[in-house]
């Protein structure tokens, strides 16, 4: 891999493609029902235990405000390293691990329905589909954080 090149993982959320940087994220997991806390966000699935932690799971697609897909096989719960602690972030389906290269990542327009641009480091156009960068160590405001104590 270049110096200009990043390596990223696509998932899918309300069938639209989205990836993050692996080194963002620490490990996939199959889906396993989360423990629901009272007086979190309602982005807030519950709480899973991982290695021994309590590790918070957040559903990106509420977090968007899109409608929540619901559960199925497919379903996963990816492992994202933010500094010291970790959250899991609930998505539909996991595809594939892919190296682009920096090039290929456009900033994104300035209206882009639905989504904040602090949780987008940019665009990739790869083949005829569009996949949306997330910036997920922005995806929690700090107020977000203290609310659910990460």
């Amino acid at each position: 891999m270049s110096d200009n090149a990043l390596k990223i993982l696509i998932f899918n959320i309300k069938n639209e493609n989205y990836a993050a940087s692996i080194m963002e994220i620490e490990r996939i997991l199959g889906y396993q029902e989360p423990t629901r806390v009272p007086d979190v966000p309602q982005f807030v699935e519950g709480v899973i235990n991982y290695e021994g932690s309590i590790l918070p799971v957040i559903s990106i697609a509420k977090k968007f405000g899109l409608s929540n897909s619901g559960v199925d096989g497919e379903s996963k719960i990816i492992v994202v390293k933010q500094h010291e602690s970790k959250i899991g972030i609930l998505v539909d389906s996991v595809s594939e691990v892919m190296d682009i290269d920096m090039s290929v990542i456009e900033e994104p327009p300035e209206i882009i329905s639905g989504i904040s641009k602090r949780y987008l480091k940019g665009l990739v156009k790869c083949d005829e589909k569009i996949i949306i960068l997330l910036n997920l160590s922005a995806i929690l405001t700090e107020e977000e954080k203290e609310k659910i104590n990460i």
